[in-house]
């Protein structure tokens, strides 16, 4: 059994979307990043409702490999895997950093108590506040279990990760609401993975806008069937397409029903689940613009996605959506139903001005990169890691 890895790394929530099938989200996506820069030079820790354990270093290896693989592969030999390397499974964290980007398991009762148990230097990476901030758009008891997320991550924390500043910046008010101290921290903002350079494609018959992530109720999907079911009644064939990629997820049963029963939207308005990142990129390729009309977010993946390859973005009028678009998209108030309307009629032209300008605006747009996370995390990991002076 080895146990030397210098870093610790929580795998728990890449094993249970893994173990579902889940395709991957923007925190999965965030988790996977992590694990192949950090994966060689770190052991996992995995999480249940009775224990955390560190895997020793050889059959952390073997989880690492099963977690890039196919759910099926993971499903059929994790559990004999697993039985085998029982032996190797400990509780010494020997003052090393503990890794735990997906706000693991830090809203049961034993966190907190295993931290500081196992000697572990817990580092976080924040993703939102949501459940805090605008609980109206989450699960019910999701706000005060995303509070004991933060509360446990202020208290055990050696050391916090921002998306965004806007994240720290909601972080630290929580902070003070709670009378509690904000660990060391850094913004790093996220790398969005280079999409495929998409085949040459037939021009769409209709200008074609696109909405990217899971359908829940903050992303303000209501919005766009809103305008779709008038234009539809403007213009009839000749209205624009929406296409609704991403899972569906909570909080917008009257967007599943209409989906599902208007029948006026059909032809219209499509919703593809699943697609591969050559088909998204095809999709996004052909829009005359992302739509991203969310009443609240931590970051903005698709927003840099779709920069990233010269698509153009209207975008909630969102103080993370500035930090990290600056000047390129367009942006509107997610409640000004007019103006989103106006927008999408003019972005439809095809000697549209307003994206024309767009267009010039997003040429001083550098997409965030993995490469520019993860130097600055390095460098500030470093840090932490080192012994204190004396």
């Amino acid at each position: 059994m080895t146990d030397d890895a210098p870093l610790l790394f929580d795998v728990t929530r890449l094993i249970w979307r893994r173990w579902k099938g889940r395709l991957p989200t923007g925190i999965d996506r965030v988790c996977l990043a992590y694990l192949r820069h950090f994966g060689e030079r770190a052991q996992a820790v995995v999480q249940h409702e009775r224990f955390r354990r560190i895997v020793d270093r050889d059959a952390s290896r073997e989880l690492y490999a099963l977690l890039e693989g196919s759910p099926k592969r993971l499903r059929r030999q994790l559990p004999l895997r697993a039985l085998r390397h029982l032996r190797g499974l400990n509780c010494a964290g020997r003052g090393r950093l503990y890794l735990n980007i997906g706000h693991t398991g830090l809203d049961s009762p034993g966190f907190r108590g295993w931290a500081l148990k196992s000697a572990v230097k817990p580092v976080f990476l924040v993703h939102d506040l949501i459940p805090i901030t605008n609980p109206e758009f989450c699960r019910a008891g999701e706000a005060e279990r995303h509070r004991q997320r933060m509360r446990a991550v202020l208290t055990t924390g050696a050391g916090v990760i921002g998306n965004s500043q806007a994240t720290l910046d909601a972080l630290a008010e929580f902070a003070g609401e709670e009378r509690l101290s904000v660990p060391p921290f850094l913004v790093a903002w996220l790398g969005a993975d280079p999409l495929p350079v998409p085949e040459q494609a037939p021009r769409p018959e209709r200008p074609t806008f696109v909405i990217l992530g899971t359908i829940e109720g903050r992303k303000n999907h209501v919005l766009l069937l809103d305008i779709w079911s008038r234009l539809i009644d403007r213009l009839g064939a000749k209205a624009p397409r929406l296409l609704i990629i991403g899972q569906r997820g909570w909080e917008a049963g009257t967007v599943f029903d209409r989906l599902e029963h208007d029948g006026k939207l059909r032809g219209h308005v499509t919703e593809v689940g699943r697609c591969t990142d050559a088909e998204l990129a095809g999709h996004l390729a052909s829009a005359r613009a992302l739509l991203f009309p969310s009443f609240v977010e931590g970051y903005g993946l698709p927003l840099v996605e779709a920069l990233g390859i010269g698509v153009p973005v209207i975008a909630s009028d969102l103080p993370v959506f500035r930090e990290i678009g600056g000047d390129a998209p367009m942006y509107l108030d997610p409640r000004d139903q007019r103006s989103w309307e106006a927008a999408i009629l003019d972005y439809a032209a095809a000697d549209s001005s307003a994206r024309a300008a767009q267009i010039d605006r997003m040429r001083g747009f550098r997409a965030p990169t993995w490469h520019d996370h993860f130097d600055k995390v390095e460098a500030w990991l470093s840090s932490l890691a080192a012994p204190a002076s004396t």
